[in-house]
């Protein structure tokens, strides 16, 4: 997965496709690897967050969990201030929560604050048809108090399929266009 872009390509993405009406969600993670951070690496999410935030970013993507893989609202929560309203987004670390724990999860990124979460609707490789019945209840639970994208597998080919079967309204990912 990917890591906080460096403040000079934040700047020059949000330069660029501000000036073209796009907005510009910028990733806050420190490093690859899982979801569970030390002291160090919050401070360092958390001087990310105030760099985006001051180059006008329009949303946060992050995630983070703890150590049994649930949400770790303490982190979250010490990161917030930092936010200063900024949207934000729960990327597909969610996948890793165990499935019979997400719609808790969904409950708690609500009451955090979140506006989206990213999923593939499984953290095992299983190619993102397969997770379709799954996406649906999640989308079903949430209801509309929190956005669903999906993402890791979404094509052009499959995109609408997705969509109509989940009753997702956004897709994210590399090969959606032709």
């Amino acid at each position: 997965g990917g890591t906080t872009p460096s403040y000079g390509v934040i700047k020059e993405a949000n330069q660029y496709l501000h000036e073209k009406g796009i907005s510009v969600a910028v990733m806050i993670r420190p490093r690859g690897g899982n979801f569970v951070y030390n002291d160090l690496e919050l401070r360092i999410m958390e001087e990310d967050i105030l760099r985006a935030v001051e180059l006008e970013s329009d949303a946060l993507v992050l995630g983070i969990l703890t150590s049994n893989n649930h949400i770790d609202t303490e982190a979250i929560e010490q990161l917030l201030p930092a936010t200063q309203g900024l949207p934000l987004v729960f990327h597909m670390a969610f996948d890793v929560i165990p499935k019979s724990d997400q719609k808790k999860s969904i409950d708690q990124l609500v009451a955090l604050g979140f506006t989206r979460i990213l999923l593939h609707g499984s953290s095992n490789g299983e190619p993102i048809i397969e997770n379709i019945k799954h996406i649906k209840a999640l989308v079903e639970y949430a209801n509309n108090r929190i956005e669903i994208m999906v993402g890791g597998g979404v094509t052009a080919e499959n995109y609408q399929y997705i969509c109509q079967e989940t009753g997702v309204k956004q897709a994210h990912g590399t090969r959606i266009t032709q």
